[in-house]
């Protein structure tokens, strides 16, 4: 009985250490998915940390044809624009430390997680089928021990009956007998229950010994190898997640050079002369202004500086077309055939010139699309416009010899072609070739237009010759009536009582002007708007409506007169009938030039 009782006593403490084993390795498990975990969630605040530099970076890149991308020529802003660059190279290596995390940690911790998972798994089902084989081993003995007692205590029985049975002379010899019969059976199987319950209690003693000295001790060391190699990879981890940001050190380290590099970089006294460099203006300072008299007997002749500010109103630039005149007003303008110390003009000289010219105007396309000035560039600064001259010509060249080269290209092609004629038709590319011709002629007539204009700005050609002409016949109008319209304008600034007052009369001044203006009739009829002659049909195909100056709206279907084709800008001038016309998009319209019109050709 005490070797019973002693045997469940270590049959339970052996399952109780079984349920303390499989909680600890349980929790073990749950260590590493938390660090599995926590990893993630790292590689996921990298990743969305590198995505929000990035955005940052791009957020204050220089947009395209902004002003920041044209305030790069200053260094500080070229430092601000390489630290932007270095920043996003920065934030890739945020999301090369994510990468990092997931394929060196996260994708190997959960593999290892599911093998893990199994070990355990088979370890403890070996470990409770021992038990279990155990836990039966012992019931057979307990079953086969009760049955050894019970029949040890028949077969004591039995033997007792038998004697009585043998000592009462009333019984018969066939009850005797078969008293002695049963005794003997029954000791016969008391000794079959005591030989069987011998075997299985050897038994049960080799199982028991083999299971608490063999197999349970294999378990529990199987177990434990698994929670050393599921701590050591916990700690591999841990040294792969120092690793992995190791790793990224060196670039980053090199990124922040970078942006050291480009603020060392900041010239301030660069910046200054490009800011001189990009608003020159190329003007010169105005001149003295001299003193004008208003004393007694003094004539009310009022003069100014040829290089004053209000001179400036009077200098008419020409277009070297010797079309119409058109003004341009400037500031700071010195005529360079004129001392500052020659003699003065009056101000009602320059007021009729300057009522005279017309001012320049922008084209009507650029007005209406919001254009920034006229092709010539001449709302600008000379300097500034050389500027932009220069800077066309050098894209014109470039586009040219694009073309030049496509053409060539296109030209070594034709010439395969007709060497071999299964490889194509040499016919095919002739139109090409006539295209890129065309577009070489315009853009080479468009480099030798903004030559001139640069010519004429850096002065190496004469100043116009036509317009010129018809503006000295107007100055020498203006100058031969100067003393009567200064004379006049001091009469109308007097009051009745002789004192002088500054209201003047202008409309006084543009009658005098125009009475002794001779070309002022032709000039203001050159300012109308002329009647262009008709270069071919369009019919409209989408129906427009022109709620912008300058715009005509049309009807789908509807015919049209075409008086100006598109010059490259997407509009075309339609003329609906004498008093009707406007610019329509070419898009919205089919277009049919004449034969004898510029470019004699039909598009769409």
């Amino acid at each position: 009985m005490e070797s019973g009782r002693a045997t469940l006593l270590r049959e339970q403490q052996l399952k109780d250490q079984f349920d303390n084993l499989e909680k600890h390795t349980q929790s073990g498990i749950e260590f590493v998915e938390r660090y599995t975990k926590f990893v993630k969630e790292r590689s996921e605040i990298e990743i969305n940390y590198a995505k929000q530099i990035k955005n940052l970076s791009k957020k204050y890149q220089p947009k395209k044809n902004s002003k920041e991308e044209e305030e790069n020529k200053y260094t500080s802003c070229r430092a601000f624009l390489s630290t932007l660059n270095e920043l996003n190279d920065y934030a890739g290596q945020h999301e090369v430390i994510a990468e990092n995390l997931t394929s060196q940690i996260i994708t190997e911790l959960l593999r290892y997680l599911t093998e893990l998972k199994a070990e355990r798994k088979s370890h403890f089902h070996d470990g409770r089928k021992a038990q279990q084989h155990i836990e039966c081993s012992w019931k057979q003995l307990e079953s086969s021990k009760r049955r050894f007692e019970r029949d040890c205590k028949e077969a004591d029985r039995a033997q007792q009956y038998f004697e009585r049975m043998d000592a009462d002379i009333n019984v018969t010899k066939a009850d005797v007998e078969k008293a002695r019969q049963q005794a003997q059976m029954r000791h016969q199987m008391a000794a079959d229950s005591k030989s069987e319950y011998s075997n299985f209690l050897t038994k049960f003693n080799q199982e028991q010994n083999e299971h608490y000295y063999t197999l349970i001790p294999n378990i529990f060391q199987k177990l434990q190898e698994m929670e050393e190699r599921r701590i050591e990879r916990v700690g591999v981890s841990m040294k792969t997640y120092a690793e992995v940001d190791r790793e990224v050190l060196p670039i980053v380290g090199k990124c922040l050079d970078g942006m050291t590099k480009a603020a060392e970089s900041i010239e301030p006294k660069t910046d200054s002369k490009q800011v001189v460099e990009s608003y020159k203006s190329g003007f010169e300072p105005p001149g003295d202004v001299e003193f004008e008299d208003y004393g007694p007997g003094q004539s009310m002749k009022r003069t100014v500086s040829e290089t004053s500010l209000s001179n400036s109103r009077g200098e008419v630039k020409e277009r070297p077309s010797g079309g119409k005149s058109k003004g341009k007003l400037w500031p700071f303008i010195k005529n360079k055939n004129k001392s500052p110390k020659q003699n003065k003009e009056p101000l009602s000289n320059r007021f009729n010139e300057f009522m005279a010219s017309k001012p320049k105007m922008t084209c009507l396309r650029s007005l209406r699309r919001g254009g920034s000035g006229p092709e010539d560039f001449s709302h600008l600064p000379p300097e500034q416009r050389r500027k932009k001259l220069q800077a066309k010509i050098d894209d014109l060249n470039k586009d040219i010899q694009k073309e030049m080269d496509q053409k060539d290209a296109l030209t070594k092609m034709k010439g395969v072609y007709e060497k071999n004629p299964q490889m194509g038709d040499p016919a095919s590319v002739d139109p090409r070739l006539v295209e890129m011709a065309m577009n070489i002629e315009k853009l080479q007539s468009e480099v030798q237009k903004f030559e001139g204009w640069l010519a004429e700005v850096e002065g190496r050609l004469p100043s116009k010759s036509d317009p010129p002409r018809r503006q000295s016949g107007l100055y020498e109008t203006q100058n031969s009536n100067s003393s009567t319209v200064a004379n006049n304008c001091a009469q109308d600034r007097e009051s009745p009582d002789g004192s002088y007052t500054e209201e003047q009369s202008s409309e006084t001044q543009v009658k005098v002007a125009i009475a002794n203006t001779p070309e002022f009739d032709d000039e203001f009829d050159d300012g109308d708007e002329e009647t262009l002659p008709t270069i071919g049909t369009c019919k409209a195909i989408y129906q427009f409506e022109g709620h912008n100056e300058g715009t005509i709206s049309v009807t789908e279907g509807e015919l049209l007169y075409v008086i100006e084709e598109d010059k490259g800008d997407g509009w075309t001038r339609v003329r609906r009938n004498e008093e009707e016309e406007g610019y329509v998009p070419t898009s919205y319209v089919e277009v049919l030039l004449e034969t004898n019109a510029k470019g004699a050709m039909t598009y769409i």
